[in-house]
């Protein structure tokens, strides 16, 4: 099988061979048809791994403080070498999928050989996913469209976070591929929505999408837009999607809501608040995780274990089968959203043109049809090294995180031989 992954170290991405996935306990192994890239994560992923050490750092100060306390309890070269091990590892890219089940493991029983499902699989023409994260595409929704079911979803967390009502004002900030999705799904729940942005062609989408729009880069105030737009009471709540380390969208939020408005962060922008902001009006504010409860749960995510759905009505993959509904009844459209369409083959042209083109939204990887060749496991086998009797000979099986900051450099550190590392 093939697999685009991003060399964070030097920031490049490529399609790399590897072994074709099998069917385990409560995981689906789809061929894929077709893949979404995630505008605003991936082309953030991409940036980091392009930048220099000094640009990492800045991109995650949070981390620097991590590195100097290794470096005050391990020393500075441990701790340099972990630094090159954790970037030298590469990282699979994409999480919108769409494919064919070729085969279910023990435990799964929602899905058989054949279903059309989404799921949140990477860029590659055969995943493995966990049930719980894999959701049947009604018959009218096409491939193209049903790519788009998992980012919808990061917006519809947070809008159930907001819990809108019908007739409620509400404001989307930053209108990119889930800003728009989170318009279209708010309108859809009988709201009004003024979407903020300083791309005016995403504005135009918004309003294409039944959105009233204000463009700070054209000198327009987002704070006297929204009370305008709520008839001078503030607006009953604001649905951050933007990505920026400003504070802005922040405290705009809060000074254009009502009294006891309700904020909701799913984008990832400055969090210096103002108390007083919050306190004089009692604001709500909440941070949106993900796709929905059971996002990051091991019981939920690897176990299999679902929600009961009386105590816990929308779990992420109840999410993604809502996303498809709407899809399917016509309350969401991501047609217009689909500004590009590659060959996977192609994909380090999709990925040069996200990195130099912002008004690129709806990026789709299209995979070959013909899923025999995917399967193939191919095995090299190396000659045997030579290695000194008198040292120590070191096989490692599982170089995870630890192993590889940790174990594996103090072995080496140690003169161990290394005779494999898997």
């Amino acid at each position: 099988m093939k697999q685009i992954l991003q060399d964070m170290a030097k920031g490049g991405s490529t399609i790399v061979e590897a072994p074709a996935p099998q069917a385990t306990k409560n995981n689906v192994v789809i061929n894929t048809t077709t893949t979404l890239i995630s505008a605003g994560t991936e082309r953030m992923l991409v940036d980091f791994g392009k930048a220099n050490l000094i640009g990492k750092a800045r991109a995650q100060p949070d981390k620097v403080k991590m590195v100097l306390e290794k470096v005050q309890t391990d020393g500075l070269m441990t701790t340099v070498d972990a630094v090159k091990s954790k970037l030298a590892q590469p990282l699979p890219l994409g999480y919108c999928n769409v494919g064919v089940v070729e085969s279910a493991g023990k435990g799964v029983e929602s899905f058989k050989v054949g279903d059309r499902v989404v799921s949140n699989g990477p860029h590659a023409d055969v995943v493995r996913v966990a049930k719980n994260l894999v959701a049947k595409i009604p018959y009218n929704v096409s491939d193209e469209e049903a790519a788009f079911t998992v980012v919808a979803s990061i917006g519809l967390q947070g809008i159930r976070l907001a819990n809108p009502t019908m007739g409620e004002c509400f404001v989307v900030t930053g209108v990119g591929l889930i800003g728009l999705l989170t318009v279209q799904m708010l309108r859809a729940q009988g709201c009004r929505v003024l979407a903020i942005d300083f791309d005016q062609s995403k504005l135009d989408l918004a309003k294409q999408f039944g959105a009233e729009i204000c463009n700070p880069g054209k000198g327009e105030d987002p704070v006297a837009a929204g009370m305008a737009f709520s008839r001078g009471v503030g607006v009953d709540g604001v649905i951050i999607t933007a990505s920026t380390k400003s504070n802005d969208p922040v405290t705009q939020a809060a000074r254009m809501s009502r009294k006891r408005g309700r904020i909701i962060l799913v984008g990832v922008i400055g969090l210096e608040l103002s108390r007083a902001d919050f306190y004089e009006k009692e604001l709500t504010f909440q941070v949106s995780c993900s796709y929905g409860p059971g996002r990051y749960d091991p019981s939920y995510e690897e176990q299999g274990n679902d929600y009961p759905l009386a105590f816990v009505r929308w779990t992420e993959q109840r999410n993604f089968e809502a996303i498809l509904d709407m899809m399917s009844g016509g309350q969401i459209d991501v047609k217009p959203l689909i500004t590009h369409r590659f060959k996977f083959e192609n994909s380090s042209d999709a990925y040069d043109l996200l990195t130099t083109d912002k008004s690129a939204l709806g990026i789709l990887l299209q995979f070959q049809s013909d899923s025999a060749s995917r399967h193939e496991r191919i095995i090299n086998l190396k000659a045997a090294p030579e290695y000194q009797p008198d040292d120590a000979i070191v096989g490692f099986i599982g170089a995870g995180n630890y192993a590889s900051r940790m174990l594996i450099p103090a072995f080496k550190k140690a003169g161990a031989q290394f005779h494999s590392i898997s």
